[in-house]
């Protein structure tokens, strides 16, 4: 769960009046178990979608008025190939998962071709140069995003019971793609690590004795362990300062650290160690992959570690590395 979260609107259905469109949109949506963000944003493409068409309803639009809404993102917004997708994967749902739609022309509809960029890739120096300037909490996320090849969300959603300091191993739940992946615990954070989670537990202590200590569980888990939601083992590696209202439920509950706070601290980092690439979180885990290779590890374990679909993904790495057309040697030189 990401907080804080905006509170869902209270559906018309709920009032006892026909829901609306938008509504029903994001009834679907939790019927299907989609990411709040994922809602969010779109209603969000829905609503602009029909507002652009003098509030017509979808129902008596179609492949024209589709077309013609992903030309105006991509002439006149100039909006980025990613965000033309996500526009289309909301109307595509709207068509087919609301309206019970699925006509001919929803796949004819050309997706925007993403431009293929090589990842900023951070060198050891550079690395330990940012690390250096991080401290506390955001130090030891900071360090697992690189020495774990993280993603920043599947940092700040760990559980207790997914670090296993015996095997050295973390377990991702529902990375990119809703896949689980085992991923290696840095031997040199370990000790740390155990310190961060021993302090953790006295707070999830604490919570328990003023009447909460519950943390967010998927639905489907919820119903099936009602008490899980109040173990040590189910609770975030890394929780938020204090306790918030869950947006959804209003229930009480400690959710993990909120992503901006990781976000901030390695964009001052990477400026007081007067770095000039566009370094980001991400940064960290493309530079995991790449040292990794430069280590001599298999391509399809740096693919298995980060969690890539194809391997095709990974290799983009090895034109950082230099092992692509400029790791070649021409043949034309060795006759100098």
């Amino acid at each position: 769960m990401d907080p804080p979260r905006p509170t869902r609107p209270t559906t018309t259905a709920a009032r006892g009046k026909p829901p609306k469109l938008l509504d029903e949109v994001s009834a679907r949506m939790r019927r299907l178990g989609r990411a709040l963000r994922t809602e969010q944003a779109y209603v969000g493409w829905i609503r602009r979608f029909i507002l652009a068409n003098g509030k017509r309803h979808p129902r008596d639009m179609g492949e024209r008025e589709v077309e013609a809404f992903l030309t105006r993102l991509a002439t006149c917004d100039r909006v980025a190939p990613s965000t033309q997708n996500q526009a289309l994967a909301a109307l595509l749902f709207l068509y087919r998962e609301v309206l019970g739609s699925d006509l001919p022309w929803m796949d004819d509809i050309q997706r925007a071709k993403r431009p293929r960029r090589l990842p900023v890739v951070l060198d050891r120096t550079e690395v330990a140069a940012v690390l250096a300037q991080i401290e506390g909490v955001s130090a030891l996320m900071a360090g697992l995003l690189y020495g774990s090849g993280l993603r920043l969300m599947e940092c700040l959603r760990l559980r207790v019971k997914d670090v296993d300091f015996v095997m050295g191993e973390i377990v991702v739940r529902e990375g990119k793609g809703g896949k689980d992946r085992r991923t290696i615990l840095p031997a040199s954070l370990k000790s740390e690590l155990r310190t961060h989670l021993q302090q953790v537990r006295q707070v999830h202590e604490r919570d328990l004795a003023a009447g909460h200590g519950a943390v967010w569980l998927p639905n489907a888990l919820a119903r099936k362990f009602p008490n899980a939601a109040r173990q040590w083992e189910w609770q975030y590696v890394f929780p938020a300062a204090a306790r918030s209202h869950d947006p959804i439920d209003g229930r009480v509950r400690r959710h993990h650290i909120d992503e901006s706070t990781l976000q901030r601290a390695v964009k001052a980092a990477v400026q007081r160690a007067h770095i000039t690439k566009p370094a980001t979180c991400h940064s960290l885990r493309h530079s995991f992959a790449t040292h990794l290779l430069e280590d001599g590890y298999d391509i399809r374990t740096v693919q298995e570690l980060l969690g890539h679909k194809d391997v095709a993904t990974t290799q983009i790495y090895t034109h950082v590395l230099g092992r692509g057309a400029s790791g070649v040697r021409s043949p034309l030189d060795r006759r100098r």
